[in-house]
């Protein structure tokens, strides 16, 4: 049987939630049928990059130059000639321009998946002039969530029509019982305290300075309630001298960057996550996928994965009295904690299971292909 030829074309596989995307359709499609790379266009290629290449994934790197670099369109065209590409599936919004300019001509039919938007969204008169020309020659365009593809059509002057939803999907989340009794040790955490959490790389566009004034509300009224942020990132500085300023040090704990912080999140009674921007976050995912009730800010795809009352509130962007009543109102009732928990589940498992994503693409992929030769 002859391989369908799928080359991914991204700016790098760091750890995040679009190169997890990219390494879940690797490894969970089908090897029978597809023949998987990546080309990413700056360097390094990141950890995930480095592992899938020890795994014998071929992964090819060209850092791009400053500006529109040519010479980028260039190598990535001989590159999916050399290597007989048949389907190119260009994420993110850079990745896609370079590829139908590479592409152009060829038989390489080009798919593009736009992961997410910058806070606050924004294009040019440029990029809107020459989208609708791009998507001609697009065989297929694919957004994370329908927020996603409302911005596309708002801001990049796409077609709605021309855009399809897949929502993000990842494998469920492993946890090990003894490692979690350890963790709780570890932070000082008794059986009568309620544990808040997020995970996420401490960005301003993540907003924990809002989550911080809206749990400094809910502990004027509990005080058994600890905060566990994970991660690490440019704003750690100021994160930490705003829990100095509202005293928090006794019920925050800054755990810094974890490589694997499954256990972390599985320790928290209600995942937080008060981002001012998302398409589909990962550990939001996550979270449902081992029953965890969720307040999230109505931003970008948060509403259509947390469904408001039942698996989780949905509160107002930035807005830390709605967030901190959300809050109290959901330690206030143990009940609403385990409906909601049990919610989260059964949506996760209808829809964002890692196999459903996955066999979405590989629908578009055959779509545009016929007796394994491209249309």
């Amino acid at each position: 049987m002859i391989k369908t030829s799928v080359m991914h074309l991204t700016y790098d596989m760091r750890i995040g939630g679009t190169e997890m995307v990219i390494k879940n359709l690797i490894e969970g499609s089908d090897h029978n049928l597809f023949d998987m790379s990546i080309f990413c266009i700056e360097e390094p290629i990141g950890p995930w990059g480095l592992d899938l290449q020890n795994k014998s994934l071929q992964i090819t790197a060209k850092a791009r130059k400053p500006g529109f670099d040519t010479s980028l369109v260039f190598a990535i065209r001989k590159h999916i000639k050399d290597n007989k590409i048949d389907v190119l599936h260009c994420h993110q919004y850079t990745p896609w321009v370079y590829g139908v300019l590479a592409a152009f001509g060829t038989k390489t039919k080009v798919i593009f998946t736009e992961h997410g938007r910058f806070y606050p969204d924004h294009s040019s008169w440029k990029r809107k002039l020459v989208n609708p020309i791009l998507s001609k020659i697009t065989a297929h365009m694919v957004s994370i969530s329908k927020a996603t593809r409302r911005a596309l059509v708002d801001f990049e002057n796409l077609s709605m029509e021309d855009i399809e939803v897949i929502y993000n999907g990842i494998k469920p989340v492993q946890v090990d019982t003894a490692k979690i009794v350890q963790l709780k040790q570890k932070f000082g955490l008794t059986s009568n305290d309620i544990c808040l959490g997020t995970i996420a790389r401490l960005d301003p566009i993540k907003n924990h300075q809002m989550m911080l004034k809206a749990f400094k509300r809910v502990l004027q009224t509990k005080t058994n309630i600890k905060l566990i942020i994970v991660g690490d990132g440019e704003e750690r500085a100021n994160i930490q001298q705003t829990i100095e300023d509202l005293q928090l040090q006794d019920n925050v704990i800054l755990t810094g960057y974890e490589t694997k912080p499954q256990n972390h999140l599985a320790m928290m009674d209600i995942y937080l996550l008060p981002s001012f921007s998302e398409g589909t976050s990962m550990t939001l995912l996550e979270a449902m996928s081992i029953s965890k009730p969720c307040v999230v800010t109505d931003a970008g795809g948060n509403p259509e994965i947390v469904e408001h009352g039942v698996t989780g509130f949905v509160t107002p962007n930035n807005n830390e009295e709605a967030y901190a009543n959300m809050l109290s109102k959901l330690i206030d009732q143990p009940e609403l904690q385990d409906m909601f928990a049990k919610a989260s589940k059964k949506r996760f498992d209808k829809l964002f299971k890692i196999s459903h994503m996955i066999s979405a693409y590989q629908q578009i992929y055959k779509m545009h292909l016929k007796n394994n030769e491209l249309i």
